[in-house]
């Protein structure tokens, strides 16, 4: 039965989300050719409230994408261009001594925003790496003993070239599932790569922050993000969720499985893509949608399968083929 066949009426109104959701691709489109699926993983990504990790070589518009998705959601914005010598305070900010009253204040980190992009994150060392830990995981910062909460939205949108590996430091297992997704970004098609010089050409010199419309406040955000929270999930669903990722665990293509984090991911996508499809319910389709992005960066192949030239998306597909699809 396709999707649009289908006949039920709304428990919870997703009208508004829907449209929101189609206005922020429409205005991006304006700009950004060939990267719908990117886009679409954005947007599940902040309705779910998780990081992305975004992985591509140089030039595919990763920074750009990052920049115009804050634009259109009405945010305060802050990129961090991660280097070898970047410590921990120019992230998080640092107290400073007023001299006119003798006491120290708090100056403020380009962490603290709503949208934070921070370009080739495996480019720093791991102390400045660990310092993003809290922030991501609970939305605040510790600095000299005192918290700072983070306004909301907040969402880390982090970059890494897979090609240049000199002079990086690789992320830990345990920081890679901070996120709720990697994304994987390739090369445009030849004719999404003609589209893109077309448009560059026709822009004539034009900024590409200027073409785009912000579409959606920081009010209604929050709210759509209720709306998604409360997105209907019958147990069935959650079974066919923890059987799969149940089985990362004792692969023999895998040498780590996904965590009950991993689980909860997929749960929480899952709702998004409902969501953004103004449907209430969450439908095996949805969880589907949802795995590849969300496990591709938490599984680890063995030595043996890695030699031999496989993905860790063709054993996730397997795992999915392997597992009962409810009904």
């Amino acid at each position: 039965m396709e999707e649009k066949d289908l006949d039920f009426n709304n428990r919870i109104p997703l009208e508004d989300l829907k449209n929101a959701v189609d206005s922020i691709k429409h205005e991006l489109r304006k700009v950004i050719v060939g990267q719908d699926q990117f886009v679409e993983l954005l947007i599940v990504a902040l309705l779910a409230d998780g990081h992305v990790l975004i992985e591509g070589v140089p030039g595919i518009a990763k920074t750009i994408t990052a920049k115009l998705f804050a634009k259109v959601l009405k945010t305060n914005f802050s990129r961090i261009q991660f280097t070898p010598d970047l410590m921990p305070s120019d992230v998080l900010g640092t107290s400073i001594l007023n001299m006119k009253d003798s006491e120290f204040e708090f100056k403020p980190g380009p962490i603290f925003s709503n949208i934070v992009l921070i370009d080739e994150i495996n480019r720093a060392p791991a102390k400045t790496q660990a310092a993003l830990f809290e922030t991501m995981e609970e939305r605040q910062a510790t600095i000299d003993g005192k918290t700072y909460k983070f306004e909301a939205p907040f969402m880390v949108l982090a970059t890494q070239n897979p090609i240049e590996q000199e002079g990086t430091y690789a992320l830990p297992e345990a920081q890679l599932d901070r996120f709720i997704f990697k994304i994987k970004v390739d090369y445009p098609s030849l004719e999404d790569e003609i589209k893109i010089i077309e448009s560059h050409h026709k822009r004539q010199g034009k900024l590409p922050q200027t073409l785009i419309e912000p579409v959606l406040d920081t009010k209604s955000l929050e709210d759509y993000k209720a709306k998604t929270q409360a997105i209907v999930v019958e147990e069935k669903i959650i079974k066919y969720i923890a059987e799969i990722v149940s089985k990362t665990r004792n692969h023999p293509h895998l040498y780590l499985g996904g965590s009950p984090r991993a689980s909860i991911s997929i749960l929480n996508t899952a709702k998004a893509f409902a969501a953004i499809n103004g449907r209430d319910f969450v439908i095996p389709e949805d969880v589907k949608k949802a795995v590849d992005p969300v496990l591709n960066h938490r599984i680890i192949l063995t030595p043996e399968r890695e030699m031999e030239g496989m993905t860790t998306e063709q054993v996730i597909e397997m795992i999915v083929q392997s597992v009962e699809v409810p009904r």
